[in-house]
């Protein structure tokens, strides 16, 4: 198995150099027409993600689980449709800034070139493959995906169509690459192949992301859990306030943009907790409160204090009732993972506060947090959300997935 490994690391190598120049035209070309063949092929790709999620049912996986890792043809059509958004962003390789004479004249500048090769560990949700692929090809980097043995099938499937399609580009298939054996111990040696590969990206739950960071020997983009908060504050409209926490909890409740745990201002809680609660009985959410939450919704479960920083994926929320915006934030600050964090009210100094405040990668007034998205930020498909602070924070689109190297112009410099 290891000698496998070796062989897609050396491929991989081989495939760079050849990726690191290919002009933008020819990426695009590509590009749009591995997103036509995944819209011409979605029954075969349908047909094969349907073993994983009998495979999952059979394993008795989690309803919000089972979501993200259900395709259907809407859904394989997103896929396709986030490729030709990528395929008409601008390409940032060669992109030159910051170019600047040195009083000795020297002109210094930065280019931006690919990372090289971007090793991927992801769990269930299929998407993620074309929507990898999609943004380090255009970036001209080569990518390895590691996914999970729940999606092999589909993984499989989808990684097919897009080497074929390369094939017939004249491109090189090595440009995506597949590790089809789902063990651990491949896992772990990938995760140490920093000779092959240059930036490794986990998306998943904690415990595959915790993993990654602690035993990886390749530098980690961390890309976190979301225990996504909304905050309530005392002026907030009691409608607006409902809708969006519906959308927030309920609209996917597998993602790691859903909205976990609602923070309410005591003065507003009589208002707006039946209010919610109504709507949200339309998806049977279970709800875990406070005293306060219990006094008023007699249905509601006591929390726990492992509620409040639990990230369910599932329909459940935690709800924590504060006499302040000073306590909101430092509540959401102590339970939050960096990943989304909104405040609903119509008072602007709360709101410019909670903005200023909150330590997260996104941070929204009077907005679900299921907008954190790469595509619904305008970057046609997203590699990952992340919720550290070195090189990329939020949404990952293109940029992200970049490097830079100094340039520098001379006409017989030497240095004295």
């Amino acid at each position: 198995m290891s000698q496998t490994l070796i062989e897609i690391g050396q491929r991989a190598k081989m495939a760079e150099p050849q990726m690191r120049i290919m002009n933008t035209a020819k990426k695009n070309e590509a590009l749009l027409k591995i997103a036509s063949e995944l819209e011409k092929q979605y029954e075969f790709i349908l047909g094969e993600n349907a073993e994983d999620i009998r495979t999952a049912e059979e394993n008795h996986m989690k309803p919000g689980l089972i979501d993200r890792l259900m395709l259907t043809k809407e859904r394989i059509f997103a896929m396709a449709e986030g490729l030709r958004q990528i395929s008409a962003l601008e390409d940032p390789i060669g992109e030159i800034s910051e170019m600047k004479r040195r009083p000795n004249g020297l002109l210094i500048g930065q280019q931006r070139v690919p990372l090289g090769v971007i090793g991927i560990i992801y769990e269930s949700r299929p998407n993620v493959t074309a929507d990898a692929f999609g943004l380090c090809f255009k970036t001209g980097n080569v990518v390895i995906l590691k996914g999970g043995s729940d999606a092999i099938c589909s993984n499989k499937a989808i990684v097919k169509i897009i080497r074929d399609t390369l094939y017939k580009c004249q491109v090189t298939e090595d440009a995506i690459q597949l590790i089809e054996s789902t063990d651990r111990e491949t896992t772990s040696r990938f995760m140490k192949m920093n000779e092959y590969v240059d930036v490794l990206i986990p998306r998943g739950g904690a415990g595959l992301i915790k993993a990654v960071v602690m035993n990886s020997t390749i530098p980690v983009i961390e890309t976190g859990t979301g225990n996504c908060h909304i905050y309530v504050d005392e002026s907030a409209d009691i409608k607006m306030a409902a809708d969006i926490i519906f959308n927030a909890k309920t609209q996917r409740i597998g993602v790691c943009n859903a909205c976990e745990s609602l923070v309410v201002h005591e003065n507003i809680k009589e208002a707006l907790l039946p209010a919610m609660q109504e709507r949200l009985k339309e998806k049977n959410v279970e709800l875990r409160g406070d005293e306060a939450v219990c006094n008023i919704l007699p249905d509601a479960k006591a929390a726990t204090e492992e509620d409040w920083g639990t990230e369910y994926l599932d329909y459940i929320l935690s709800i924590k009732t504060v006499s302040s915006v000073d306590e909101a934030i430092a509540h959401i600050n102590r339970y939050n993972t960096g990943h989304s964090e909104a405040i609903i009210t119509n008072n602007y100094e709360n709101a410019q506060r909670f903005l200023n405040e909150i330590d997260a990668a996104a941070v929204y007034v009077n907005a679900s947090t299921r907008f954190t998205d790469g595509f619904e930020f305008g970057f046609g498909a997203e590699i990952g959300i992340s919720t550290q602070k070195l090189h990329a924070r939020g949404p990952m689109g293109l940029h992200a997935l970049t490097s830079a190297k100094y340039i520098i112009y001379g006409n017989g410099q030497v240095r004295s």
